[in-house]
């Protein structure tokens, strides 16, 4: 733990830093910090060198929703068959999530585009709800894919699952 001001207000706050082991892949070094003025921050490292990467899952049963997704900030996930690319930027936080929980995040941010969409916008949202839906039942495949230039992205399958 450290302390030292918010980038934002200034006001003093903590920053945390945590190592994690995640299994059949590296320790990795989680950051986070957040101040009452509602800047936050989290970022995840891994602790080996890391090279850009690149990797891909067909995510064609209710089994490739468990395959865990790590992003770093630098790491752009894409879903061509939903057309739903996302990129790193400035405010890109990192997270440690399973397949699911991506298009979890995928359908909040839809939800949240219905509010204030126009027609033709409200049906694109909702024929790619339906589309993350019928994947969820294991009725439609889909590819994620995730690159990280930093290395610090990356699928992670259970070896003994027979994908790697």
């Amino acid at each position: 733990m450290l302390r030292a001001p918010c980038p934002v207000c200034g006001k003093e706050i903590e920053y945390i830093y945590q190592t994690e082991e995640i299994p059949y892949f590296s320790e990795i070094l989680i950051e986070s910090a957040t101040c009452s003025c509602g800047w936050r921050m989290s970022d995840a490292f891994i602790m080996r060198e890391g090279v850009p990467t690149k990797d891909e899952l067909t995510v064609s049963s209710e089994d490739d929703l468990s395959v865990r997704v790590v992003r770093g900030s630098a790491g752009r996930i894409e879903v061509p068959e939903l057309g739903v690319e996302i990129k790193p930027g400035p405010a890109a936080e990192s997270f440690i999530s399973n397949v699911e929980g991506v298009l979890d995040r995928i359908d909040a941010v839809l939800d949240m585009a219905l509010k204030t969409a126009g027609a033709e916008e409200q049906e694109r949202c909702l024929a790619i709800k339906d589309l993350i839906a019928a994947v969820k039942r294991g009725e439609q495949k889909v590819t994620l894919i995730i690159e990280d230039e930093t290395g610090n992205s990356a699928l992670i399958r259970d070896p003994h699952d027979g994908n790697e």
